[in-house]
């Protein structure tokens, strides 16, 4: 297995960011935007992350190729929330099953822990048994699921919803 490197995402990373997400928008129902991105599109999505603070982004390089991306959001916009956040992490199919994933988590979770944090959310479209066996061997567990709520390539798609402990 070769090494897998994890550095913080700069705006020269968007365009790879970019064209992963629209692998999976066009492809799959593990998010539910439904039409592709430009990296100009993007850019306000990208522009919440920083260096320092709880919505941090990181990308993860295979044999020096990009292979994905892993970051923290706001779980909800009210100030109530702030020590609460979303993950959110994305893989190049040809890197999956490599490390690169734990890579990413371990980074973003080490980056976490110097934050005032309490708790991370992750929202898993069903089924998706491996991203829900992912999210549990770092430490998140089911809280629920919300049934059929996003509607994508003519069906329906529960969400289950993972939580995990920061502090």
């Amino acid at each position: 297995m070769s090494a897998v490197s994890v550095r913080r995402a700069e705006r020269s990373d968007l365009e790879a960011i970019t064209a992963l997400y629209n692998h999976f928008v066009e492809t799959t129902a593990v998010t539910f935007d439904v039409g592709a991105f430009t990296a100009l599109e993007r850019e306000p999505w990208f522009a919440q992350f920083s260096e320092a603070g709880p919505h941090q982004l990181f990308i993860a390089e295979r044999e020096g190729a990009f292979a994905g991306y892993a970051g923290s959001m706001a779980f909800k916009a009210k100030k109530a929330y702030s020590t609460s956040v979303e993950t959110t992490i994305y893989v190049s199919p040809e890197a999956g099953g490599r490390g690169v994933g734990r890579a990413l988590y371990e980074r973003l979770f080490s980056a976490l822990a110097e934050e005032d944090l309490h708790r991370a959310y992750a929202g898993v479209a069903l089924p998706n048994e491996v991203s829900i066996r992912f999210h549990e061997r770092f430490g998140f567990r089911e809280i629920g699921t919300f049934r059929e709520v996003g509607r994508k390539f003519g069906r329906y798609h529960d969400v289950m919803w993972l939580e995990k402990r920061l502090s």
